[in-house]
């Protein structure tokens, strides 16, 4: 994987959103691939497509890049806030690459945040736009990936180092068994996810039951938080996630 920009392809251009727009989807289609097939190279969708950027011809997976010039960062810009809403609560909205590259055009991190991911609290709504703007009233969103549990963050480059492309769509598909569940049944699994994140290689069901407070100011309409932690422990076991030691006890897997 060339992890450099063909700057030559950008010649023509004279806008910097154009630029970068054309060198990063230039560098996905000869070097991206699916995470979750692995099939290469990606097909590109015709352009102003509004749902997605390139598809795989094999699974039919699709995806929307991002591209930015900086560090990996925990906001990340996008489009539309209602358009946004619509597209996680439907079936065929796209997983999420997003690009990052220095200054002097190489690649510093590539990743996928596949759709099953997303959920509505992750989605930040921004100010309108003032009167006075051309799209006046306008309301654009962000994108908080700090609500998204580390196994939804599937680097095929990390600081500059290639993932090797096994360890991507094992990863990937590990978490396929989220677009099975509902979305409220979903949010739950990411959201117990996330709380074990914060907890060490091996820990306890007390540990998890810390966290307890917090889920139900989420779930407020849910009247037994500790029975829904431990059926969201039993799924992460059973889907090879974590492992059950006995007595309370758990242990990371992966």
């Amino acid at each position: 994987m060339d992890l450099t920009f063909d700057t030559k392809l950008a010649v023509n251009y004279r806008s910097p959103s154009q630029i970068i727009r054309v060198l990063s989807e230039a560098w996905v289609k000869d070097n991206g691939y699916c995470p979750n097939c692995s099939v290469q190279p990606l097909s590109e969708f015709a352009n102003n497509q509004p749902v997605a950027d390139f598809y795989c011809t094999n699974c039919h997976e699709q995806y929307e890049l991002k591209s930015k010039k900086a560090k990996l960062s925990n906001v990340i810009n996008d489009g539309a806030y209602d358009t946004m809403i619509e597209r996680i609560n439907s079936n065929n909205n796209p997983s999420f690459f997003f690009l990052t590259y220095s200054k002097t055009f190489t690649i510093n991190n590539f990743l996928i945040i596949p759709k099953h991911f997303f959920k509505p609290d992750m989605i930040v709504k921004r100010k309108p736009l003032s009167l006075t703007a051309k799209r006046a009233g306008w309301v654009g969103c962000n994108i908080d990936l700090r609500q998204v549990p580390k196994s939804g963050k599937v680097f095929l480059v990390k600081n500059q180092q290639v993932i090797p492309r096994n360890n991507v769509t094992q990863q990937f598909q590990q978490t396929l068994f989220l677009r099975e569940q509902s979305i409220e049944s979903r949010g739950w699994t990411l959201d117990v996810m996330k709380c074990v994140d914060k907890l060490p290689e091996r820990f306890t069901l007390a540990q998890v039951y810390s966290f307890s407070d917090v889920l139900q100011s989420i779930y407020i309409n849910n009247n037994n938080v500790h029975a829904k932690i431990r059926q969201q422990l039993q799924i992460l076991r059973d889907k090879g996630m974590i492992e059950f030691l006995g007595r309370g006890n758990y242990r990371k897997l992966n």
